[in-house]
């Protein structure tokens, strides 16, 4: 295997698991954030991410001298061979992704590339960005690929090291090889095609797992009404190879950094194409829907008015395994919860302190302890495993209340009602 030289433009999420990852694999990576404090830190192999793995990787990465972190653009991207922008492409205006830092990105390197040098798409970036970079940068002497990630956050690392599979896109062939080749080492399938297509593979992929949390709440709500358990409902389904057991939990609602910015951006694509995407409307719609149900299944079980209640939520992280409160759905019904008068307070393992202006809804605390005493209710919004094991006998002891809201049917219901208490889950 050829040791390329890597710029990673980005050190968030994505980026700073692709630098770590691809100096793991023997590139020399320079990995690049607008942070000074983000990038001091990461010199001292710092990750502020909570993120199995990363942390040693980026340890093993500075040691080995192979990865390294600087300050701008300017840089990491002189001597590089390829770069990857990794930057936020939040959601901007009617949906469609914010491209302005990828943008900024290009603005600042593309006087600055070697000539063979092939940028790299790595954000989710609408169809048609690899030729608005290609613009951009002005020159004939430079390539432009798309390399679509695929990393779950709690398991980014392993993601990266063990992938389903590699996309890479571009209208030049030489370039995609070249970004493959970086992974060569993972034995892993690997997808060549033009820029567009790989452009909409992230967006269709990420969609479909939003149609199928959406669905599975749905068939939730419908095994309430006639009395149907969802547990046995999508273990039926699940043993279908067609249809598979991933994605067929119910909860509060899906969240997170991608989900909710990806339906969205994909839905403006389709309407600027002239599309009507009907049930990518109805996935958005039926998400929505979700949360209010959630919040009327909670009134139901503190006696239907929640005004004056004191809550112990356990969980605000859109999902167990990391800390990220981005579109949280646990954080969307906290609120929900506060406008109808509840008291509210929020333990989650991954996160000891409030967020200043994140948190603003709920008193964080340290320990499970405090956020049962005296509530008239717990409510489950995060899957965190370490919730089964809890105490509940003892946890029961403190509560005002003995309900218990499972959103995520995590827990065992007869360890619960041999603590006394009375569980709500969903769809049973």
């Amino acid at each position: 295997m050829f040791v390329r030289r890597v710029a990673v433009v980005g050190a968030g999420y994505v980026g700073l698991t692709s630098a770590a990852c691809l100096a793991s694999l023997g590139h020399h990576v320079v990995c690049a954030d607008i942070d000074e404090k983000k990038v001091e830190q990461l010199r001292k192999a710092e990750v502020q991410i909570f993120e199995p793995g990363l942390t040693e990787l980026v340890q093993e990465g500075i040691a080995a001298g192979r990865l390294e972190f600087v300050v701008g653009v300017r840089n990491a991207v002189q001597d590089a061979e390829v770069v990857f922008l990794c930057v936020p492409t939040p959601m901007g205006e009617g949906g469609a992704a914010d491209l302005r830092a990828v943008e900024a990105a290009v603005a600042e390197m593309k006087d600055l590339l070697a000539p063979g040098t092939v940028v790299v798409n790595k954000s989710t970036v609408p169809v048609g960005t690899a030729a608005r970079v290609l613009e951009l940068l002005g020159r004939d002497d430079v390539f432009v690929a798309s390399n679509p990630e695929f990393l779950r956050e709690g398991s980014a690392v392993k993601d990266f090291m063990h992938p389903d599979r590699i996309v890479v896109g571009s209208d030049a062939q030489n370039a995609a090889e070249r970004v493959s080749a970086l992974y060569a080492r993972l034995g892993a399938p690997t997808v060549l095609m033009d820029a567009a297509s790989a452009e909409l593979v992230k967006y269709s992929a990420n969609c479909f797992l939003a149609m199928k949390l959406s669905y599975v709440n749905a068939m939730a709500e419908l095994c309430e009404r006639l009395g149907a358990d969802i547990a046995n409902v999508t273990e039926g389904m699940g043993f279908d190879q067609r249809i598979g057991q991933s994605f067929l939990q119910p909860g509060p609602g899906w969240g997170g950094s991608c989900l909710p910015k990806d339906t969205h951006a994909l839905l403006q694509i389709a309407e600027a194409a002239g599309h009507e995407f009907e049930l990518l409307s109805a996935t958005i719609n039926t998400n929505e829907k979700q949360s209010r149900l959630i919040i009327r299944k909670i009134a139901d079980a503190v006696g239907g008015d929640l005004a004056g209640k004191k809550l112990g939520l356990l969980g605000l992280a859109f999902k167990a395994g990391t800390n990220d409160l981005r579109d949280s759905p646990a954080l969307k019904i906290a609120k929900m919860l506060k406008n109808e008068g509840a008291e509210l307070i929020a333990y989650d393992p991954a996160i000891p302190n409030a967020v200043e202006g994140v948190t603003d809804d709920v008193t964080v605390v340290d320990d499970v302890q405090q956020a049962a005493k005296d509530a008239n209710a717990l409510v489950v919004l995060t899957e965190w495993p370490q919730f089964r094991s809890l105490d509940w006998a003892a946890l029961a002891g403190t509560m005002t209340g003995q309900v218990v809201v499972d959103t995520r049917n995590l827990l065992d219901v007869d360890i619960l009602t041999r603590a006394g208490l009375t569980s709500h889950g969903v769809g049973r």
